[in-house]
């Protein structure tokens, strides 16, 4: 069940058959092997206690405990509910992490790095990437539930899912071709995981589909990505729709003529269908022209845009779908070493955590961790050494040409769905000495 799996020491220490939670509260408790546990704990108990363990510890415990807990862990029901109970109750269960690939170069490997090390590691202490290798280059649509949605950069109509915490992959599926606009999200209501794609054929016509991962996977067409929207004089700012878990959605920015921001276009994935809210507004008397970024924050929907070229201003919408619940948080100001005049003013949060301290990519192309609450900013250290991609400048220099996305580690897995396996799509990438 190790196969691929990410080493970290953020949690949980293994040997001779104990294990060790560094994790605060926690007692010395888990001591089963090739044994059954005592008779003294029943099965309602050791459920619940083990639905209390990071999803990575228990992929690590995989091969060291007892026949009946191996087949707890590995099934799709404990799956989904320590899922739901890292959602709802404990998000210290699924660590968040950033996978990351290279767009101007076609390599094989996905970069991954862990966000709490970002967080909170000194100063000058790196943070490593650990890179995975696949047959060819992929870029990634999505991530969702722990999984990442690869798309194949050579057999273009092929997509597999990967979740790189329990190292398991699909076998390639024919999604029908390279989209324009696209997300991966979870359909909650049914039980389904979906690939939205839209695409422009050379006749100048458009079609768009849903793709249904499944023991037989389903492509239907749907109706047409509104990608231009006339009688608004918008459109869509973005390829990626970005999915917010517990609704069932994808979003897009939608942007007026001049670059700014006038609303949210949702496609809801149960009911395969559009709709759209607003977005923050701006102060009547700021004339210039916004380059905007729409994020996930703390689970919610965020607009990140800069305001009379002297800071940014940040807006979560607490309540999904609701305008008025957009809450504007501490600004971001200006700062020499944010600031590249000869690119856009774009911020691009990342990740946030609850004391306000933002992750976020600045225009200057560094990834900067913002703090919110004094306005001071810090450069973290990340030692892309070991990532395979050699054209490009360690990350702590700047992140150019390189995409990342943002999920959490789970126990979810391709097979839980009915999607046959495949253990060579993605290995833990080994660098040339």
């Amino acid at each position: 069940m190790t196969r691929g799996s990410i080493p970290d020491d953020d949690d949980t220490v293994a040997r001779k058959g104990k294990v060790v939670t560094t994790t605060e509260g926690w007692p010395e408790l888990l001591r089963c092997t090739t044994t059954k546990p005592p008779p003294i704990l029943l099965d309602e108990l050791i459920e619940e206690i083990l639905l209390r363990i990071p999803a990575s510890s228990l992929v690590r415990l995989g091969n060291s405990v007892c026949s009946s807990w191996r087949t707890l862990i590995s099934s799709s029901r404990f799956a989904k509910d320590h899922l739901r109970r890292s959602m709802a109750v404990d998000p210290a269960l699924t660590h968040p992490r950033i996978a990351y690939y290279s767009t101007n170069y076609p390599y094989p490997t996905i970069g991954i790095f862990s966000v709490r090390s970002v967080l909170e590691n000194p100063p000058h202490e790196p943070t490593k990437v650990v890179a995975y290798e696949g047959r060819r280059w992929r870029s990634i649509i999505g991530s969702c539930n722990g999984l990442l949605c690869l798309h194949d950069g050579e057999l273009e109509d092929r997509a597999i899912l990967w979740n790189p915490c329990t190292g398991f992959t699909s076998q390639p599926r024919k999604i029908g071709g390279l989209f324009n606009y696209y997300g991966f999200g979870y359909d909650h209501v049914n039980d389904k995981y979906k690939l939205f794609g839209s695409a422009i054929k050379r006749s100048g016509e458009s079609v768009t589909r849903i793709f249904t991962f499944g023991p037989k996977s389903k492509r239907r067409t749907i109706q047409d990505f509104p990608y231009r929207l006339p009688d608004k004089r918008a459109s869509v700012g973005g390829s990626v729709g970005l999915f917010v878990s517990g609704t069932g959605t994808l979003n897009w920015l939608l942007l007026d003529c001049r670059g700014s921001f006038v609303a949210v276009l949702s496609l809801d994935l149960v009911k395969e269908t559009y709709s759209q809210f607003s977005a923050p507004k701006r102060k009547s008397g700021d004339a210039f022209p916004v380059f905007t970024h729409l994020s996930i924050l703390r689970g919610c929907l965020a607009v990140c845009y800069e305001t009379k070229k002297t800071h940014w201003t940040l807006w979560l919408m607490k309540d999904y779908g609701v305008p008025q619940s957009w809450t504007k948080l501490p600004i971001i100001p200006h700062h020499p070493l944010l600031v590249n005049p000869r690119t856009n003013p774009e911020l691009q949060p990342l990740y946030m955590l609850e004391n306000n301290v933002l992750l976020a990519k600045s225009p200057s192309c560094k990834l900067v961790l913002c703090n919110l609450n004094d306005g001071s900013i810090n450069f973290p250290i990340i030692d892309s050494s070991s990532d395979g991609m050699t054209k490009h400048r360690p990350l702590s220099w700047g992140s150019y040409s390189r995409i990342f996305h943002i999920y959490h580690e789970s126990l979810v897995s391709p097979s839980h769905f009915g999607l046959p396996g495949c253990s060579s799509e993605m290995r833990l990438f080994k660098p040339a000495l």
